[in-house]
């Protein structure tokens, strides 16, 4: 079992952290990447090393998510058959926490498909006003972006087995945005999750923190600002042609089914690349996946739009409301079916490097 933290210009309590962990649990290694954070934290870094730790150093800083897909990258090079703790730098998870974490890890190795660890927080107590309402929010727009509910999204305590190493490292996104990408991939990588209850802990209300509040939630919240994008782009296209043809043709359904061919013909293709960074073979499988769903929607969006000017509501008025209702709809399927990512191989389907054991070398330094 590994532990692996990424650091940048971390506090003096990283290395009381590493102490800690490796007296407690002999079985554990830990594993730490400094994300840059420059000549001024050599020192601090080199009593990390002397309390147990491997370090991982950047010469300038590449994020969070660079950081951590580099550790998997090592330890699934030099120890592919251990499963990997994450765990933040700023002493906001404690010992206890990421023991307990490690252990429902253990358990998972029991099962056939192992499950994500997500220590979770309640959020209980005090806790600073833009971290609650920040992770309030949060919690909402994730339920309605991935189609799961997590009581904590902005966890960095994680669980990841050996045999979703691979995965973990395929995710795109090299800042803060990675870890919820992890999250709204999983279930259509069939990937579950587990949640641990943990403490909530901030230490000098989040002072600590790098997180940016504006910059990061925009990484964060990235795949849904894109995803409405797109599908605000193609409900303006749609409507367009729809009132241009309905105008010309006088036919109604005639002009939803012309409309709808040429916008989800510019949706599948930005979402296909943008949206959901799918790339190389699969498009005809995804383009017929796309296709069923397209017919399905256009079929609701025709009762939609019949029931709704039927009863005297103007076409544009109609339009807003059916395109409104069908877009979370829209979204769900697509991310878990069409464009689905594929599911992570087996830990036995591919051999191994040569394992080398992490835990006995642990004062030695690596380089990439």
């Amino acid at each position: 079992m590994i532990v692996l933290i990424p650091a940048l210009e971390p506090g003096p309590r990283l290395p009381w952290l590493v102490d800690d962990l490796l007296a407690a649990d002999p079985d554990l290694a830990v594993l730490v990447v400094d994300d840059g954070s420059g000549p001024g934290y050599d020192d601090l870094f080199s009593v990390v090393e002397d309390a147990g730790a491997r370090v991982i150093r950047f010469p300038r800083n590449r994020g969070k998510g660079a950081a951590l897909k580099a550790g998997f990258a090592e330890i699934a090079r030099w120890a592919p058959d251990d499963d990997v703790v994450t765990a933040d730098a700023d002493g906001q998870h404690r010992v206890d926490d990421i023991l307990h974490v490690a252990e429902a890890l253990r358990r998972e190795r029991a099962t056939e498909s192992p499950s994500l660890i997500l220590g979770c927080r309640d959020f209980g107590g005090d806790v600073p006003t833009r971290s609650r309402v920040g992770n309030a929010v949060s919690r909402g727009v994730f339920r309605v972006v991935a189609g799961w509910s997590l009581s904590d999204t902005q966890t960095g305590l994680r669980g990841i087995p050996a045999a979703l190493l691979p995965w973990a490292m395929s995710i795109p996104g090299d800042r803060f945005e990675y870890e919820q990408n992890m999250l709204l991939r999983s279930r259509g990588a069939g990937v579950t999750a587990q949640e641990v209850p943990i403490a909530t802990v901030y230490l000098e209300r989040n002072a600590s923190s790098h997180f940016r509040p504006l910059a990061d939630s925009l990484r964060v919240m990235l795949p849904l600002i894109l995803f409405a994008g797109s599908s605000l782009l193609a409900f303006a296209l749609d409507t367009v042609l729809l009132l241009v043809l309905s105008a010309a043709t006088g036919s109604l359904v005639f002009s939803i089914v012309a409309a709808r061919a040429v916008s989800a013909s510019v949706n599948f293709a930005v979402n296909r690349r943008v949206v959901f960074h799918r790339r190389g073979r699969g498009r005809r499988r995804e383009a017929i996946r796309y296709a069923v769903l397209a017919l399905l929607l256009l079929a609701s969006n025709i009762v939609w739009m019949e029931a709704l000017t039927g009863v005297g509501m103007p076409l544009l008025a109609a339009k807003i409301v059916t395109e409104a209702v069908l877009f979370l709809t829209s979204y769900g399927v697509q991310r878990s079916l069409v464009f689905r990512t594929p599911r992570p191989p087996s830990a036995s389907a591919a051999p191994h490097p040569k394992v080398t054991d992490l835990t006995s070398h642990a004062k030695t330094q690596l380089h990439l």
